[in-house]
């Protein structure tokens, strides 16, 4: 099994250790895990090279790739971030926005109906459930059937001083979450819900079509959707 990880964040805090406490329920001998920092691939600019020219062309591929490769191979992708002003940290946001081009209205990569997310943060007050509904949202548009969500409120500025009592109730989602995870890996995650399939069919007639992006047309013919 391969697993990547998105860290939306470069300190290890509540959010970190939270989905440290999954993983660690979820990871068996023999799986590889890839890890990658969002604040260390540079953000994405807007030029729109990934859609008109192709992902190949993002000015940022040589640190951007490793990460979007990543995700084609995994079986579970998980993305983490504490929760900024009531959302996701700015760097995680600019990593989803590398991924532009993998939405059901561009590119979707035919491997992601087979994967689960995972999503995860961590608050000290209030934040945490929006933030992993705006990462499962992310999920959504690439196409991934399910995915799994854990906001939490510790009460508390660091790790380390949250509570022994809120850890332990941490401890016990996220062993319930990892058991959640263990049955569905290794099957068919299942295909996408009803309105992912919809927009599918919409953008399928509008790229049999004129007009429309060619990359994103040519990509759609090599797949045999139109």
């Amino acid at each position: 099994m391969k697993i990547v990880v998105f860290h939306g964040q470069n300190h290890k805090g509540s959010t970190y250790h939270t989905t440290k406490l999954i993983l660690d329920r979820v990871v068996s001998p023999g799986d590889t895990v890839l890890e990658f920092q969002a604040n260390r691939i540079p953000p994405c600019v807007g030029c729109f090279t990934c859609f008109m020219k192709g992902e190949e062309k993002c000015p940022h591929r040589e640190a951007f790739g490793p990460a979007a490769e990543a995700v084609e191979e995994a079986d579970l992708v998980v993305a983490e971030s504490p929760a900024y002003v009531m959302g996701m940290t700015g760097q995680l946001k600019s990593l989803f926005d590398h991924f532009g081009y993998r939405w059901v209205v561009h590119r979707p990569h035919p491997s992601m109906r087979n994967k689960i997310g995972l999503a995860v943060s961590t608050t000290a007050g209030a934040g945490a459930g929006r933030v992993t509904k705006d990462i499962a949202r992310q999920f959504f548009w690439w196409g991934i059937p399910k995915t799994y969500r854990l906001g939490v409120a510790v009460a508390a500025l660091s790790w380390q001083e949250v509570s022994e009592k809120n850890k332990a109730k941490i401890g016990k989602k996220a062993e319930k979450l990892a058991g959640s995870i263990k049955k569905r890996l290794g099957k068919k995650a299942g295909k996408p819900n009803f309105r992912w399939r919809l927009i599918f069919s919409v953008i399928r007639k509008v790229m049999q079509g004129d007009g429309w992006n060619d990359t994103d047309k040519v990509y759609w013919k090599q797949n045999g959707w139109i």
